[in-house]
């Protein structure tokens, strides 16, 4: 018995598949396994490229339907700070800023390491006021609060924003407490046996170690204080624009030029682009300060 062996032709052979076909099939997987992610992105990063666009306009084009500059008017930058005090508003808010944040570091890391640590009578009634503390709303002192700082005659400047966080924030307090726990006692009882005191071994073992939720809560702090209008808008002097934030400064320079809404957006371009710029430069620490907070009590 003889049996023949017949050749496919050579079109019927299976042939590679182009690189392009290959990409073009992980395009549409990559796609369509972050679709949420892709739609969430484009709607926050919409108004931002709006606000761009809107930058670079001119003053007629602002006001018309169009979304496309048809003349890229880089002046409007400098003219933006030309008509308002831009740098002195820039200079009180990373003073204002940088300040509360450092004073806030000096009296929140302690307070949260002692009731994250020491065992003494009334640290749980102590850490349930820290959490009352957080839900009560600033608006509720306000009055009390103006009166108290009025009297030391510190109305109309920055200082009735910057000295209360030598007292302490409930939220990083909070946040670093509930980070602190997490750290295994074994480190500080190593440091006592070594012969640390309670501040060296906060100093040298505790804070090294809480460098990511120390991040996390300065970034907090700053960028809150960044973005403060409810605060400056309180205490400071309205008739004197030297003593304004950005928050506050870029509100009334909208009043003042709602018409031109070139300069507005360009305004509000360069108030945000600062806190934008130093999120994407510290956004790993502060995701991770953030994630680390545990949840221990």
């Amino acid at each position: 018995m003889t049996s023949t062996l017949t050749a496919r032709p050579a079109s019927h052979r299976a042939r590679p598949v182009p690189r392009s076909g290959t990409r073009r099939r992980r395009t549409l997987y990559f796609i369509a396994t972050h679709a949420i992610a892709i739609a969430l992105a484009i709607m926050f990063a919409a108004p931002i490229v709006f606000v761009a666009l809107t930058a670079l306009m001119t003053d007629e084009q602002a006001l018309t339907s169009s979304l496309w500059p048809q003349e890229w008017n880089w002046s409007n930058f400098s003219e933006v700070f030309s008509k308002s005090h831009l740098l002195q508003w820039t200079a009180n808010t990373f003073v204002y800023a940088a300040t509360a944040t450092v004073f806030m570091l000096l009296s929140s890391v302690p307070v949260a390491y002692a009731l994250a640590r020491f065992r003494f009578r009334g640290r749980k009634a102590a850490f349930l006021l820290v959490i009352t503390m957080m839900m009560l709303p600033p608006q509720v002192v306000a009055v009390p609060v103006y009166t108290l700082w009025a009297r030391f005659e510190l109305t109309g400047t920055l200082w009735p924003l910057i000295l209360p966080m030598l007292l302490g924030d409930a939220f990083s307090i909070f946040l670093l407490r509930q980070f602190l726990v997490t750290i295994p006692r074994d480190y500080t009882d190593a440091a006592r046996v070594d012969g640390c005191t309670d501040f060296s071994t906060l100093i040298r073992v505790i804070l090294p170690m809480a460098r990511p939720a120390i991040a996390a809560v300065a970034l907090f702090t700053f960028f809150y204080c960044w973005n403060d209008y409810y605060g400056p808008l309180l205490y400071t002097d309205p008739g004197e624009q030297s003593s304004w934030t950005l928050s506050l400064g870029l509100a009334t320079f909208k009043a003042f030029h709602s018409v031109q809404w070139n300069l507005t957006m360009a305004a509000t371009l360069l108030v945000t682009a600062p806190v934008i710029i130093v999120f994407f430069f510290a956004q790993r620490v502060f995701i991770e300060g953030v994630t680390l907070t545990g949840v221990k009590g």
